[in-house]
């Protein structure tokens, strides 16, 4: 994946911190996929790295942000795209500030500083998810969405296993291979 990534995760404390990444190993010994990574939602991709240069924490830091408190992860189901990189995931709610965040990450990539290309591409391309495995494999199939044991993850109700509010947004450089991707900087939201 080209540049750098601003991804979202759960904030420190959220019990699904436990839980996500143990969904991401089963999941993908499940499959058959090789790749294990950090449970994220993605806000963006394709950062050049000159965009940060050599003080990613500071760069993260002065970002014009939305309050961790207006920005909500809610799951909602299963999906498979025949895409390497969703190519299982939890889609997620395109919450109100969940997509502003993602606008305003957004603007950090070359060709979206302009605030209303960044608002079009989070209300029509931007499709918030929580990739459970990275494969080169087929599409998954109803049956074997049907299959994976979510653990005590949930896509239904109010329980706090459904998703978080706020969280830490970090700076990921994409560009390596997927066992070297881990955040150079992070921001509690």
């Amino acid at each position: 994946m080209p540049g750098s990534s601003l991804w979202l995760l759960p904030p420190a404390d959220h019990p699904l911190n436990n839980v996500l990444p143990a969904l991401i190993d089963k999941t993908s010994g499940q499959f058959g996929s090789p790749h294990r990574f950090l449970p994220h939602v993605t806000l963006t991709s394709e950062i050049l790295p000159s965009k940060y240069g050599s003080d990613a924490q500071a760069w993260l830091d002065s970002l014009d942000l939305v309050s961790g408190n207006d920005v909500r992860v809610n799951f909602e189901r299963l999906g498979s795209e025949d895409v390497f990189f969703r190519k299982l995931y939890i889609k997620c709610e395109k919450d109100d500030g969940l997509r502003k965040l993602a606008k305003q990450c957004r603007q950090q990539v070359e060709g979206f500083s302009d605030e209303k290309m960044a608002e079009d591409w989070s209300k029509e391309a931007y499709m918030p998810h929580l990739s459970l495995m990275y494969h080169d494999c087929p599409q998954v199939d109803a049956r074997g969405l049907a299959s994976v044991d979510m653990l005590e993850v949930q896509t239904v109700g109010t329980s706090p296993m459904r998703g978080w509010v706020g969280g830490r947004v970090v700076l990921v450089p994409t560009d390596r291979s997927i066992d070297q991707w881990s955040p150079i900087a992070v921001r509690t939201i």
